[in-house]
């Protein structure tokens, strides 16, 4: 029987997850198959339902909500997996951005995959990475570490424990403790720690600032209004002891071979190759130690 256009231009499927991403401010970032996956779901599980009503009224969507939310979710596991069973299709929300991602879902998204039953992402927004993409710092590796601890202690500790890291750190923050994690920040990993703090994204107040540790305590303390809203931390990791281990072995190469009369370009290069060093910093050192050879 042949195939109907209505049936091939349809998002969903029967017995699906499809996790779904949302605005995190602007709507304006809502895909077009995001809206048209949610428009055809036989229903939609979402972290507060009068939140998302709102989102969904405005694009005219009308589906039918189930709050699930981080004190209900491991108890309907097993009813949304009966449904997904019997052929329904389900998707999944938070308030905002992508579900999971310091968000409830973890519980049905498990459940469903142990139930080997089909989990689809519609990527779009998310808090963690439009923050990193615009922090100027190492975006190659990275640690997302969700909201650090609200007790003092307990933050202190956490932070006490990633200081060695040597990727990039990624945290979230909410207004009422923006200034205290920014001091434990510059008490624990240091004031010269890079941190880029991005606010308030893709939203009207949207705001970021990247800074040593203590210039970005300074910066919140000159207005007020930049303690307000949602955050997002982008923190600089730790130094790497295995690149100033190598740096020493190159410099103590390159000298070596400066000594036996090699060109600054050449005993930088093959102390660049021995040592693992960056050819360019050996290269530049090498002009420093010319005259000294």
């Amino acid at each position: 029987m042949p195939t109907s256009a209505a049936a091939v231009s349809r998002a969903v499927q029967p017995g699906h997850l499809y996790v779904v991403a949302t605005p995190i401010g602007n709507l304006q970032d809502f895909p077009p198959r995001a809206q048209q996956v949610l428009g055809e779901v036989d229903a939609i599980c979402a972290e507060d339902t009068r939140n998302s009503a709102g989102l969904l009224a405005h694009f005219g969507i009308q589906r039918p909500l189930l709050a699930l939310h981080e004190h209900n979710e491991t108890a309907i596991c097993a009813q949304l997996i009966a449904r997904l069973r019997a052929g329904e299709s389900l998707a999944l929300i938070s308030d905002a951005g992508t579900p999971l991602i310091s968000d409830p879902g973890f519980a049905l998204v498990r459940a469903a995959r142990e139930a080997q039953l089909p989990v689809i992402a519609i990527p779009g927004p998310c808090a963690a990475i439009a923050a990193l993409s615009i922090a100027g710092l190492p975006s190659d590796r990275f640690v997302f570490e969700g909201f650090l601890p609200a007790k003092p202690n307990a933050r202190r500790e956490r932070l006490q424990q990633l200081a060695a890291e040597t990727r990039t750190l990624i945290v979230y923050e909410s207004s009422h403790r923006i200034g205290d994690c920014v001091d434990d920040i510059v008490s624990v990993l240091g004031t010269e720690r890079l941190v880029c703090l991005a606010r308030e994204l893709s939203k009207l107040y949207e705001q970021s600032h990247r800074a040593s540790a203590a210039e970005l305590k300074a910066w919140l303390a000159q207005d007020a209004n930049r303690s307000r809203g949602e955050f997002v931390l982008v923190i600089a990791g730790a130094a790497d002891a295995g690149v100033d281990t190598q740096q020493a072995e190159g410099e103590r190469v390159l000298r070596l071979l400066l000594a036996d009369g090699l060109s600054a370009s050449t005993a930088a290069r093959l102390a660049a190759q021995i040592s693992g060093a960056r050819k360019k910093a050996m290269y530049e050192l090498a002009l420093r130690l010319q005259p000294e050879t």
